[in-house]
């Protein structure tokens, strides 16, 4: 019975649907856009352009918020590099230069010799 009282309520729906679309459909404002679609997808048509075209020429300057929000900044740029840090073993002499924590030979000079005394052979920090 589960199945059947399921249908009934979706049919129900379903026309309910049906009469806020025929509502919609006599309205003015909506023949007057739908109207305005098919005029503006033609004239598209007509000069061989996409609806990004006509957006970058009304407003040129919406282009570079939609750019950030394509790329997944939300306006707030570029991520700035990070700093250059130059290490300088003084006991073997060997440089390392990175531009993060993440780096094999830097690791295993701080297990081997400590964090904290690694740190202090940082020679360059642009």
């Amino acid at each position: 019975m589960a199945v059947l009282s399921d249908y009934l309520k979706m049919e129900k729906e379903l026309e309910e649907l049906q009469a806020r679309l025929k509502a919609m459909e006599s309205n003015e404002s909506f023949k007057n856009e739908l109207e305005f679609k098919s005029k503006l997808e033609a004239l598209l048509e007509q000069y061989g352009k996409k609806p990004s075209d006509v957006i970058d020429i009304l407003d040129p300057q919406g282009s570079l918020n939609r750019a950030t929000k394509a790329t997944g900044n939300s306006g707030q740029g570029t991520r700035r590099k990070r700093k250059l840090k130059v290490y300088k073993n003084p006991h073997t002499g060997d440089v390392i230069e990175t531009r993060g924590g993440n780096h094999k030979e830097l690791k295993a000079w701080k297990e081997q010799h400590g964090s904290d005394t690694v740190e202090g052979w940082l020679v360059d920090n642009q």
